[in-house]
C-alpha cells in the first residue's frame, strides 16, 4: 500500500517519510526532490524563473507519475493539495496521512531554512498563518488519517501511523 504524506512545510513529512520507509520496508520518495532532479534546478530557482504557477505545473506532473507507482512512501510539498488533480491522485492511489502542526512549530522547524521560497518574506508567521487558513481544509478533506506532530518525537509519529495502517489493512482484508 502506498502511503502519501501531506501537510504544511515544517510538519515533518520528509523526516517521517524516511523513518516510515525504513519501518515498512518501502521506497521513500520526496516529490520536491523529484521535481528538482527532473528540472536540474532547485525549487527557489524554479520559483524565480517560472513563478509559483510554473512550479505547481511541474508538481502536478510529478505527483501524477509518482502516485501511479506501487509500494512507496511519498512526502509531498506543502502546497501539493492546492490542485484538485493532485488531491484526486493522492486519494485514489494510496493511504493519505495529514501531518498536522501549529504555526509556532512550523516557525521553529523552518527558521533557518533558506530553501523555502514562500517564507522569504519579512513576516514568516503571517505567511504561515495565511497558508494554514487556506490549506488546512484541503489537507483535512483529502486525508485518511490526521496525525498531530507538534512537540512529538518522529518515531512516535511513525509508530502511530504504522498502528493505523495495520488497523486499516485488517479492516480491508478480514480473515
Amino acid at each position: 500500500m502506498n502511503v502519501f504524506l501531506i501537510g504544511p512545510m515544517g510538519s515533518g513529512k520528509s523526516t517521517i517519510g524516511r523513518l516510515l520507509s525504513g519501518e515498512l520496508n518501502q521506497e521513500y520518495v520526496d516529490s520536491d526532490r523529484e521535481i528538482e532532479a527532473r528540472a536540474g534546478a532547485d525549487i527557489p530557482w524554479i520559483f524565480d524563473v517560472e513563478g509559483e504557477p510554473g512550479f505547481r505545473n511541474r508538481e502536478q506532473a510529478v505527483i501524477e507519475l509518482l502516485t501511479q507507482r506501487e509500494n512507496i512512501i511519498l512526502a509531498t510539498g506543502g502546497g501539493a493539495v492546492l490542485r484538485p488533480e493532485n488531491r484526486a491522485n493522492l486519494q485514489a492511489n494510496g493511504f493519505v496521512v495529514y501531518l498536522k502542526t501549529s504555526v509556532d512549530q512550523q516557525l521553529e522547524r523552518t527558521a533557518r531554512d533558506k530553501n523555502r521560497p514562500l517564507l522569504q518574506d519579512d513576516d514568516p508567521r503571517g505567511v504561515l498563518t495565511k497558508l494554514m487558513a487556506e490549506r488546512d481544509p484541503l489537507y483535512s478533506a483529502c486525508c485518511d488519517l490526521v496525525v498531530k506532530t507538534d512537540k512529538r518525537h518522529p518515531r512516535s509519529v511513525v509508530a502511530e501511523i504504522v498502528r493505523q495502517l495495520n488497523k486499516q489493512r485488517a479492516l480491508s482484508n478480514p480473515v
